[in-house]
């Protein structure tokens, strides 16, 4: 990485960063809190348990956007930050992965001076956010001040060295005007790589060599991460300082007052719009002489229907997440009930719960636009690319890609009579080369041809009857809606989303030594009805969640 931004490097300079952002710094908070042995997870005694290595994750966007809306209010400027990645599905596995080049770094700094001098511009604002009217640049209320804002931002108390460096910084740029020295403190703050990355690295574990536990301060961290996108409120800090969140008990009471906050509802949209992959619909391309009725509307809406869906299921009922499979109601607004041939309620605006008639041929998640076209072709449909939707992201099982010389053209010869996509699909499954994987695809997609590439219902193809048989391990069904109502009571289905949500929460790949912690897991979500709030309530109180390997500190 090349020099840093000039205001940067002046406040790590003035700081005390060592190295540039990226390095590896030492355990924030690790002396206000103690690693406690003696209250162990049951996964804990597990006998292939080992905690992972630890990740140093920068924010994604979304937890940035969400952290500075936190810490200085909402109605700020969009501002332009590098984009994510997103490998093995998740942004959070990709900010773990990524190093911060020069372009990053100048794009978080222009950042930071856009959003505090929208923060500080308005004197009630400001007046507000600092608690006072400074009559200098290091007035004891400015000391006060970023004594409460590096605790939220950095997410563990800053040392008086910190907050020396920080009033040292405010009367340094604010000699002529004490507002200005705050304000550009502040922006210096939300440079800090405390700020930026997730410095989560854990305490030695007494009795249990090799192995950290996360800190109050890391703890309170990763819950409000994981289950807001933000940062924590006050409320996770004060328990953090009370030792609280070193106990299961109150560790859970924390997790499901978090999730009572609509700030969860974001997230975990968050997590399944990455799990299910909707994003694709951002940039939703069809031919438009197909489909003419596409537009970045339409996608737009598709994306909402899945949302709704879920949120619904997990907070509006609370209930067994699986009921998302087999689901015969669904939100729609106008645009999607035009494309469905449903009809909402007269004067409805915007989304309304719809009961979807039985022959609508729709139910569940599988149904949905927005699943139907992330899963086709810009032109047609496609059962390969939907069979290994369900083979990958709801069965958790891998799909290898397919070899370099394998050929894709599927068109039939001169037969006179124009084939199915069943019927060239058939063809293709014949080549030995391809037979292995489009064996496991294939049966699975076929049952979703009575839909189209952008999910609109069709009966006919090529001027033939649609047949959507389909075959899932040797279980036959016809339709997505069948195949919905199987995999809800596929114990498949429910081991995977506890895999999906815990790579989700880690920002990591499980490891084999895991094994032990995502099969509690599974137990305790089948034993809590599937619910999907308690899943997530009992991943934070996990072992997996709560210790990280010493790795030779």
């Amino acid at each position: 990485m090349q020099t840093l931004p000039r205001c940067l490097a002046l406040a790590a300079a003035l700081l005390g960063c060592n190295g540039v952002v990226g390095d590896r710094p030492t355990s924030p908070g690790a002396n206000t809190a103690t690693a406690r042995a003696g209250n162990e997870h049951p996964s804990a005694v597990l006998p292939t348990f080992a905690p992972a290595g630890p990740v140093l994750a920068t924010l994604t966007t979304t937890q940035y956007r969400n952290a500075v809306s936190d810490l200085l209010g909402s109605g700020l400027p969009d501002v332009a930050l590098e984009p994510d990645t997103n490998p093995y599905l998740f942004t959070a596995i990709g900010a773990a992965r990524s190093t911060a080049a020069e372009r990053t770094v100048r794009a978080w700094e222009t950042a930071a001076h856009r959003l505090t001098e929208a923060a500080f511009a308005v004197p009630e604002r400001r007046v507000a956010l600092v608690g006072c009217t400074p009559t200098a640049p290091d007035a004891p209320c400015v000391r006060a001040y970023f004594e409460r804002f590096l605790r939220r931002a950095w997410r563990r108390p800053a040392t008086v060295e910190e907050l020396d460096r920080f009033v040292a910084l405010s009367r340094r740029l604010g000699a002529r005007d004490a507002w200005t020295g705050v304000r550009y403190a502040t922006a210096a703050a939300l440079q800090s790589p405390s700020f930026l990355y997730r410095v989560e690295l854990g305490a030695p574990l007494a009795g249990k060599p090799g192995r950290r536990r996360y800190t109050a301060y890391e703890m309170a961290s990763r819950l409000a991460f994981t289950l807001w996108n933000s940062v924590p409120d006050d409320a996770l800090l004060d328990a953090a300082a009370r030792g609280a969140l070193d106990r299961d008990d109150t560790l859970r009471t924390e997790a499901r007052r978090l999730l009572r906050n609509p700030r969860a509802r974001s997230a975990v949209r968050a997590f399944f719009v990455q799990y299910l992959g909707l994003g694709a619909l951002d940039g939703l391309a069809r031919d438009p002489t197909l489909y003419p009725e596409v537009t970045p509307a339409l996608a737009a809406s598709m994306r909402e229907e899945v949302e709704r869906l879920v949120e619904d299921v997990v907070f509006t009922h609370d209930g067994d997440f699986r009921a998302v499979f087999s689901s015969t109601s669904t939100f729609l607004d106008a645009r999607l009930a035009g494309l469905y041939g449903l009809a909402i309620p007269p004067g409805a605006e915007g989304f309304t719960r719809i009961d979807l008639p039985l022959d609508s041929g729709r139910g569940s998640l599988l149904t949905t636009a927005a699943i139907l076209a992330v899963t086709a072709h810009p032109n047609a449909t496609s059962p390969t690319a939907r069979g290994r939707y369900i083979r990958e992201r709801l069965l958790c099982e891998r799909v290898p890609d397919p070899p370099m010389n394998v050929p894709l053209n599927l068109e039939a010869g001169d037969s006179g009579v124009r084939p199915t996509l069943r019927d060239r699909l058939e063809r293709h499954r014949r080549d030995p080369a391809c037979a292995g994987c489009h064996s496991r695809t294939d049966p699975v997609g076929l049952g979703f041809e009575d839909f189209d590439a952008i999910g609109r219902r069709r009966t006919m193809e090529s001027g033939r009857p649609v047949d959507a048989r389909g075959d899932l391990d040797g279980v036959t069904f016809v339709g997505a809606r069948a195949l919905g109502e199987i995999l809800a009571r596929d114990p498949r289905v429910a081991a995977c989303v506890v895999r999906q949500v815990y790579r989700f929460a880690t920002a990591r790949l499980e490891t084999d030594a895991e094994a032990g912690v995502l099969a509690d897991l599974e137990e305790r979500f089948a034993a809590r009805n599937y619910r999907f709030l308690e899943l997530l309530v009992e991943l934070v109180a996990s072992e997996g969640f709560r210790t990280v390997a010493d790795e030779g500190r």
